[in-house]
C-alpha cells in the first residue's frame, strides 16, 4: 500500500500538471478525467462504493496526519504526493483550503451501459433534461444517491456531472451513482419504455398530482430546466404529473423537486 507521499516543492512540477490551475481547467476538460476537491468526495473516490478509479492524491503537508488512513489505502500505482499550502495554492490556482485533492477517472462504458438493464419493479430512476446548473446538477445526484434511485440518465444538453463543483455539491454521489450521459432525451425515453418503465413527466401543467400517485413497477422522474420546462412533445410521451404549489408559484428548484418525487416513490406505504 501507498504511505510514504512524494514531496512536490516546485509548482511547476510536471507530476502534478493535471493538478494545475483547476478552475481553468473546470472549463476545458480534462479528457475522461475529473478533480475531487474535499476529504469527504476523496473519500467517496477512494471506497469500494466509488464506480470511478482514483489516479492520484495531492494533500497539504499539515494534513498527512489527519489523513493517514486515506494515504495508507490508496490504491497500489495511483500516486500521492504532499506540498505546503502556499505551493499546494500556486498549484490549484486559489486558495485551497481542504487541502486535498484528487485526480480520478471517469467510469468505463461499460459501466454506463449496465445503468439501465435488468430493470427490477422497485426501480426508481430520475431523467435529467436540459439541467446546465452545476449546484442543481450536484443536488439531483445527491437526491437520487439518499433516495436509493437505480440509476441517473442525463440527456446530451446537460452539463457535465463531473465538474468539480457538481461533485463537490452531490457530496461525492456523482462518483458511486450509476449513469449513462449524452444521449438524446427521445432515445432515452425510447429505452426506458421498452424496458417498461413508466416515465413521469414533471410539469404545472399536469391535472394529475404526485401526491394522489401510486406506482404499479418502475418509474423514472423526469425533469426539466426551471423556466421552459419539458417541451409539450415530450410531455405528451409520458405520464405528466404536478406538485400543486400556493403563493403564485408553479415549480420548484429543480433538485428540490427531485427530492419530493423520490421520497415518495420510494416510500413503501405509497407503492402498489
Amino acid at each position: 500500500m501507498q504511505n510514504h507521499p512524494i514531496s512536490i516543492t516546485d509548482p511547476d512540477d510536471p507530476r502534478v500538471a493535471p493538478f494545475r490551475d483547476i478552475r481553468e481547467r473546470d472549463l476545458t476538460g480534462r479528457q475522461g478525467l475529473f478533480i475531487a476537491e474535499g476529504e469527504v468526495v476523496v473519500r467517496v473516490l477512494a471506497s469500494s462504493a466509488s464506480l470511478c478509479r482514483p489516479q492520484a492524491l495531492l494533500v497539504a503537508d499539515k494534513r498527512i496526519g489527519a489523513l493517514a488512513d486515506l494515504i495508507a489505502a490508496w490504491p497500489d500505482g495511483a500516486a500521492v504526493y504532499c506540498a505546503s499550502q502556499p505551493v499546494l495554492d500556486r498549484i490549484a490556482g486559489f486558495p485551497l483550503h481542504r487541502g486535498i485533492l484528487a485526480l480520478g477517472e471517469k467510469p468505463e462504458g461499460g459501466q454506463r451501459a449496465a445503468a439501465i438493464s435488468r430493470v427490477a419493479a422497485d426501480d426508481v430512476f430520475v431523467v435529467a433534461a436540459g439541467i446546465g446548473n452545476h449546484d442543481n446538477m450536484g443536488g439531483l445526484f445527491r437526491n437520487a444517491a439518499a433516495f436509493g434511485a437505480r440509476a441517473v440518465l442525463l440527456d446530451d444538453r446537460c452539463c457535465d456531472p463531473f465538474y468539480r463543483k457538481a461533485i463537490r455539491v452531490s457530496v461525492g454521489a456523482v462518483l458511486r451513482t450509476p449513469m449513462t450521459t449524452g444521449e438524446p432525451l427521445e432515445a432515452i425515453l425510447d429505452r426506458l419504455h421498452a424496458a417498461g418503465v413508466e416515465v413521469l413527466a414533471f410539469t404545472p401543467s399536469a391535472r394529475e398530482t404526485l401526491a394522489g400517485f401510486r406506482r404499479q413497477g418502475p418509474v423514472a422522474v423526469l425533469l426539466g430546466t426551471e423556466g421552459p420546462g419539458l417541451p409539450t412533445s415530450v410531455i405528451a410521451r409520458c405520464r405528466p404529473v404536478g406538485i400543486p404549489m400556493k403563493g403564485g408559484f408553479d415549480s420548484l428548484n429543480v433538485a428540490a423537486t427531485s427530492a419530493v418525487a423520490l421520497h415518495h416513490l420510494t416510500s413503501p406505504a405509497l407503492s402498489g
